[in-house]
């Protein structure tokens, strides 16, 4: 996923690993996408071994320097094939520790359950927030121009975070009625 994300952002503009790591932070990729941002430095030194990326240039910032990397061809080649396959595997994630729980709930004090569940659903409030802010940070930095493909990713991260409280809600009647 970093690769995908580093290259995909020097194929729009050449940027200094500061500035990717910036645009990572702003589209919130540790949450969605698994990417430390704290690696993208470690990434864009193995891809420049590579050949996928070079140093494009070097800005001096005060009193330090910055590398500027931009991608190569060999680089374009290797995003469009991350590309593909990223978009060919399969991307359903089932939250099969609470679906391993649930099936063993009787094992459990029901109030301890109860209240496990409960925390379930303020960990997911947190989420969707976390999401409408990334949102609206995103929103900020793109002056209010968000592509459509960008805003369809966060329309189904939005549905997804729903779908699982609906879950856990449903649970918890489950739960209480019996």
């Amino acid at each position: 996923m970093t690769r995908v994300l580093v290259l995909g952002l020097l194929d729009v503009q050449p940027m200094s690993g500061y500035d990717i790591q910036q645009m990572l932070r702003i589209s919130d990729a540790e949450r969605w996408g698994g990417v430390l941002i704290g690696s993208i430095y470690h990434a864009l030194k193995k891809m420049e071994k590579e050949g996928l990326v070079v140093v494009e240039s070097i800005e001096q910032t005060g009193h330090r320097q910055k590398a500027i990397y931009k991608i190569t061809a060999t680089g374009r080649e290797h995003l469009s094939q991350l590309v593909g396959e990223s978009l060919a595997n399969s991307s359903v994630n089932y939250p099969s520790t609470l679906y391993s729980g649930l099936s063993f709930i009787e094992k459990v004090a029901p109030e301890k359950a109860l209240a496990a569940l409960n925390s379930q659903l303020v960990a997911l409030e947190k989420e969707y927030q976390a999401l409408e802010s990334g949102f609206r940070l995103k929103d900020i930095a793109m002056h209010q121009n968000i592509p459509p493909m960008t805003k369809l990713i966060f329309d189904n991260m939005y549905a997804i975070v729903n779908q699982q409280r609906a879950f856990v809600e449903n649970a918890i009647k489950l739960l209480e009625s019996q």
